[in-house]
Order: structure tokens, then sequence, then C-alpha cells
């Protein structure tokens, strides 16, 4: 039987972390089996190098966003228009969602929610599926993504409760597990708790990974499929096949090719 390919749904990709490395980091991954990395973008900056990267490197799949604690309308709705313009090559809408860890004015945590909303719109409008933070936020985030009646959604290193979760779960929501499930017994819970067909696997390279104090990579994503595996007692293949469908359940046909 054929292995099936592994897909990265969440790392950051465009920053100073890989500007000296990334064709390596690429060839570990693709060495590995991994055969797509969803890039993820924080600000405007980032969904334009996304766009660049995914030109020159085939494994990268580009994805543009506006992260949460940038509460600027007028780069909101910038990062809306370069979506727009460019969604036949963009595969998602991320990161977007909630930070209550670092904002903690009300007034501040309502132009976040806002925003957020308009996000969430997008997504309905244009049919990409959101890519989410949800950092100290996760019952708020999953409330309003329901409120909102959201469709395609992916809640990327969720550190909420996982009966919270389990919300989103009954609405046909995805939660990406990243590495760093490895040391985390909230993460380790979430996927006690949640059924497999509502997991992804992610990275967060350059963070959450499998060593706190190392640069994550791509290629660790392993180390969350086999920790999946362990905690639902399940085959290694198994895990991959079964978040290889979720993803293209939430992603569509995201076909691997070779990196140039």
């Amino acid at each position: 039987m054929t292995t099936p390919p592994i897909i990265d749904t969440h790392a950051h990709l465009c920053g100073e972390e890989f500007r000296d490395d990334l064709p390596d980091v690429l060839k570990r991954a693709w060495e590995k089996g991994i055969a797509r990395v969803i890039a993820v973008g924080e600000t405007f900056s980032d969904a334009e190098k996304n766009l660049k990267l995914f030109h020159h490197y085939p494994m990268i799949l580009p994805s543009a966003g506006l992260y949460p604690t940038i509460l600027d309308i007028a780069q909101a709705r910038k990062v809306h228009d370069f979506i727009i313009t460019h969604q036949d090559k963009l595969v998602a809408i991320g990161e977007v969602g909630l930070d209550y860890w670092k904002v903690q004015a009300e007034e501040e945590r309502e132009v976040q929610r806002e925003i957020f909303k308009s996000f969430i719109r997008l997504s309905k409008k244009i049919g990409l599926p959101l890519n989410i933070h949800s950092r100290s936020a996760g019952r708020h985030a999953i409330d309003l993504l329901l409120s909102e009646n959201a469709e395609k959604v992916q809640l990327h290193a969720f550190d909420g409760k996982a009966s919270v979760a389990l919300k989103g779960v009954e609405a046909g929501f995805f939660f990406s597990i990243p590495p760093s499930v490895a040391r985390s017994r909230q993460k380790q819970k979430l996927v006690r708790t949640l059924p497999l067909t509502a997991l992804l696997a992610e990275t967060d390279s350059p963070v959450l990974g499998p060593d706190p104090g190392a640069r994550n990579e791509p290629k660790n994503i392993l180390r969350a499929i086999e920790a999946i595996a362990e905690i639902k007692q399940i085959a290694v293949e198994k895990v991959k096949e079964a978040l290889f469908e979720n993803t293209l359940r939430l992603y569509g046909n995201l076909l691997p090719r070779e990196p140039a």
C-alpha cells in the first residue's frame, strides 16, 4: 500500500528564521514524506512573500492573513483586497482569529472581533478555508465562528479545553496538532478527546517544535503524527491516511510536487 503524502497545514516560512536555508529545509521535509506546506502569513508583507515563495517552491501553498494582535482596520482591508485579487493562488485565509493573551482591553478586543468577523465573511464569500489563531480565546473564537456560520475552519494549536473544542467538532471544524504535543498535557488531552476525523497536523514552524529551545521545521510534523498514533493507540500509517483525507476534505486536492 502506498504511503499517503503528509501536509503541514500551518507553518511560517517567510521569516528571517528560514532566510538562509529554506531550500534545505524543504528538501529535508520532502525526504520525510511531507508533500506540501501551507505557509500562513501574519501581515500584508507576509502575504506578498508567501506568494513569491509559492512561485519558487512548488511544495509551498500560500495563505494570507492578519495576526490578531494587529488591530489595524486599514491593514485588514489591504489584506482583504490582496486575498480577493489572488484567491486563485491562495489556499487559505490565515492566520486570523483572536488573541486574548496579548490583547486584554475590552475595547481592543472588540476591534479584534470585528476584524475576525470580516475575515470569516470573506471566507464564506470566496470559499477559502480559515486557518485560525485562538490563543487564550478558544471558546470565544468558536462561539464567534458559530454565530457567523463559518463553513471551512482549521483551529491551529488550539490551547482551550477539549470540551470546548468538541463544540467545534460538531460544527465540522478541524483542529491541527503541532509537534509540541509531545510535551503538552493540554494537547495530549485534546488528541485523546477529539475524534481522528477532526484532526490535522501542523508544525507552526519555527515554533512549537518537539524541543522548545530549537528552531522547528516541517520535517518535525512526523513527531506530531507519531504522538497522535501513540495517544490514540492507532498505527502510524493509519493516522497518516486519516490526516491526509481530513486535509483534502478541508483544502481540496493538494497534489504533491517535488521541490525545485
